[in-house]
């Protein structure tokens, strides 16, 4: 299958779910009530929740650069402009395609492999699902909810642990059995062979524990930033709610964001609110009206952000560094290409020695 028709596939997949989502949240929601509701919000509150979002993405801006340092030190004016642009994408495209975006981005402006780039992003990801989910199993504890969403939030836990295992793979796949085979059987298709080699170098950072500790303690900042926004959003409202509360909206709502969804993750994010708002003991448009603002807010900043970056760096390739993202990507094609011959060259060597061995006996 071609990569256009797996693209347009995984999105409509997304588009299905987030109609499939509306559906739900829609379902026997008074919206006049909503409407009420959401007219209601006072401005400061709202301006408070925006500046809780801003300081969310300082937090995850200056974690990125610490996971790109191995790779390239870059500045975090130019890096915050990456990140807004992929937060735009991922406002505009379904199945959070953004992620594939300010990997490319950053990887043509900065000379630096796209697939090496995508590698931090990809540990990015882990390092705030297990935050994330950390702090929703928290919340559950300490609110004591049970039902359908302390499922859910079992059911992350669960995944954080896959992606944990599955990274830990991905990063000793050499030296797992067979590797060797492996290695050989794909040394005919080097290109291959060159991508999974710089997506590897950028999932190496996961084996540094100094920058995973920095960057797990940054995450802790994002979300309390989070959590601050959301506390905001509910008092513009006039919706009292306590921190643990606030913590498992912010968990439930993101997590749900990891669901193949339309643009903006329109729906999925709704559902989850609302249904976490309920299990407080919200009316339902009371909840779908909270869900919907703290969406709002976040698409507004990072709309706005992700806008100006776009307007301030140019969606052109930068001559220099298309040059040295050139030089760098056929380097480590034929790095790769020795690196797979050698394995085979030593795995022929180790056949050979076996039937020596056995030969002689």
């Amino acid at each position: 299958m071609t990569r256009s028709w797996s693209g347009l596939l995984r999105g409509g997949a997304g588009v299905v779910v987030s109609l499939v989502c509306i559906f739900l949240v829609l379902r026997g929601v008074d919206l006049d009530q909503t409407a009420r509701v959401l007219a209601g919000a006072r401005v400061e509150w709202l301006a408070l929740a925006c500046l809780g979002i801003v300081a969310d993405l300082a937090f995850r801006v200056v974690r990125w650069q610490i996971l790109m340092a191995p790779s390239k030190r870059v500045p975090l004016r130019r890096l915050s402009g990456y990140l807004l642009i992929g937060y735009l994408a991922n406002n505009l495209l379904p199945a959070r395609l953004g992620e594939l975006v300010r990997s490319h981005y950053l990887g043509d402006r900065e000379g630096v492999s796209r697939s090496a780039t995508l590698g931090t992003v990809v540990v990015e990801r882990v390092v705030d699902t297990v935050i994330l989910v950390g702090l929703g199993a928290s919340a559950i504890l300490v609110l004591n909810i049970r039902g359908v969403v302390g499922s859910a939030v079992l059911v992350g836990v669960g995944l954080a642990g896959l992606l944990v295992v599955a990274l830990a793979a991905a990063l000793a796949a050499h030296r797992l059995p067979g590797a060797g085979r492996i290695a050989a059987f794909l040394e005919r298709w080097p290109r291959i062979v060159g991508i999974a080699t710089r997506l590897r170098d950028g999932l190496r950072v996961a084996a540094l524990p100094r920058t995973v500790a920095l960057a797990a303690i940054l995450s802790v900042g994002a979300w309390g930033a989070t959590v601050f926004a959301v506390l905001a959003a509910g008092q513009a409202l006039g919706i009292q709610l306590t921190v643990g509360e606030g913590a498992l909206l912010a968990a439930g709502t993101n997590l749900a964001t990891a669901i193949p969804s339309g643009p903006g993750y329109l729906g999925t994010f709704e559902y989850a609110g609302q249904t976490i708002a309920v299990a407080f003991g919200l009316a339902a448009s009371s909840g779908l009206a909270l869900a919907v603002l703290i969406h709002v807010i976040g698409l507004f900043v990072t709309t706005i952000g992700g806008g100006v970056a776009l307007i301030r760096l140019g969606w052109a390739r930068r001559p220099a560094t298309a040059a040295a993202a050139m030089v760098n990507d056929v380097q480590v094609a034929a790095g790769a290409q020795s690196a797979a011959q050698s394995v085979a060259d030593e795995l022929r060597a180790d056949e050979a020695s076996a039937v020596e061995d056995a030969a002689a006996r």
